[in-house]
């Protein structure tokens, strides 16, 4: 190796070296004379000089290895700061985590605790307040007369009878519609039922209909309906055989008769003594002409109120009796489809003590009966009994009244 150092003139030339004055010779030497030379420098010639034992070498390698120290020292330096900054994303990343987690906790979480489930649970309660007003309305009445307990010709479900036919209006219109169709829900009767079934907590699909006769229907024995409405009026008399249940309807007995019979006209009883009278077996109508009307003539009875308007069609009577709702169905219905025209000659007045009152018919000691009372009074007391009368039985025009 090398001394790369440049000589300073001062020191005078190197040790071992021969140098030349200034335009002449090295010292010793001959010139051009031949005489002997200085011998080359060991290595031969072109060989750089011997360092000096106390020279730059062992410098130059106290250097070296400071360097490599300081060298190992940056080098550590930087590991050491890289760890520090691993470490800082380490803490950062807890930290986050520590700052991310309960937000999460805090502000979702308690948010969709707080804001969406009660909102679901006070919607939830809503719904069951609306199920369980629902439910009371078609729970019935509950305790002995809840639908399990009732007395019932077919568990869970309402067995009523009507007639065979049954005629507007207490079942289906005067137009025609819905004619001797229970189920419609038309027709005074029709509709009374449906809504006492409500009441009682039974369901439309839960009503059933079945046919009987009118007198057998009041007669002794067993029945093949739970109770049958068909304008039965209640009497001492029927109440032997049958139960009732508190009445439905009040009405009035009417006179029916041709157009331009000379009943027309009448305001007493004693106008109708020679008059020619009929209505059906069983009913109050017969009862009224043979306990009030009491004309001189016997009353003629019949099976039911067909074969007495054909009867009136045939001249074979003057007029028949039959209630006031009747008798505006077979005035504008009943009379013209058999080619004639009617007219209602009156309404009884008398006697006003004693009114005709219609109950449904029941087989005796039937626990049913005071059930369907309870409903009844639910009915009267909310106006539905009123609102049925106002829809199926009101019928315009004046109706003169017969007082005694």
């Amino acid at each position: 190796m090398t001394d790369d150092r440049i000589p300073d003139p001062a020191d005078g030339p190197p040790e071992g070296s021969s140098v030349t004055p200034e335009g002449g010779t090295p010292e010793g030497a001959a010139g051009n004379t031949g005489g002997p030379t200085t011998p080359p420098p060991p290595g031969g010639p072109g060989a750089p000089p011997p360092v000096s034992p106390n020279g730059g070498s062992s410098n130059r390698t106290m250097w070296i290895g400071l360097g490599v120290v300081l060298l190992i020292a940056v080098v550590a330096l930087i590991a050491a700061l890289a760890n520090q900054s691993d470490d800082d994303e380490v803490d950062i990343a807890i930290q986050d985590t520590t700052t991310e987690a309960p937000e999460d906790t805090t502000t979702e979480a308690p948010e969709d605790t707080t804001t969406e489930a009660p909102e679901e649970t006070t919607t939830t309660a809503a719904e069951t307040t609306t199920t369980v007003a629902e439910t009371t309305t078609t729970a019935g009445l509950g305790g002995t007369c809840a639908i399990e307990n009732l007395a019932l010709l077919q568990p869970g479900v309402l067995t009523v009878a009507t007639g065979e036919p049954a005629f507007p209006p207490w079942v289906g219109l005067t137009d025609g519609t819905n004619f001797d169709v229970p189920e419609s829900q038309t027709g005074f009767e029709s509709a009374l039922v449906y809504e006492l079934a409500g009441v009682l907590g039974f369901a439309d699909d839960q009503v059933t209909w079945v046919r009987t006769g009118f007198d057998e229907a009041i007669a002794p024995g067993p029945k093949n309906f739970d109770f049958n409405l068909q304008q039965f009026s209640i009497t001492p008399q029927r109440e032997e055989a049958v139960d009732f249940s508190d009445p439905y309807y009040e009405t009035k007995q009417s006179l029916v008769a041709l157009a331009g019979s000379p009943l027309l006209g009448s305001t007493t009883l004693a106008d109708l003594a020679d008059a020619g009278l009929g209505a059906q077996i069983g009913t109050t109508s017969l009862d009224f002409i043979e306990e009030v009307i009491q004309p001189n003539e016997a009353a003629s009875v019949y099976d039911d109120n067909i074969d007495a308007i054909a009867a009136l069609v045939a001249g074979q009577v003057d007029g028949i009796v039959v209630d006031l709702p009747t008798a505006y169905f077979i005035n504008a219905v009943q009379i013209p489809e058999q080619g004639a025209e009617g007219a209602i000659v009156a309404q009884f007045g008398t006697p006003a003590e004693n009114p005709d009152q219609y109950g449904m018919v029941f087989v005796p000691d039937n626990t049913l009966v005071g059930c369907v009372n309870q409903a009844l009074t639910v009915l009267r007391d909310g106006g539905t009994l009123q609102s049925l009368e106002d829809t199926w039985l009101a019928a315009g025009g004046d109706i003169p009244t017969i007082t005694e």
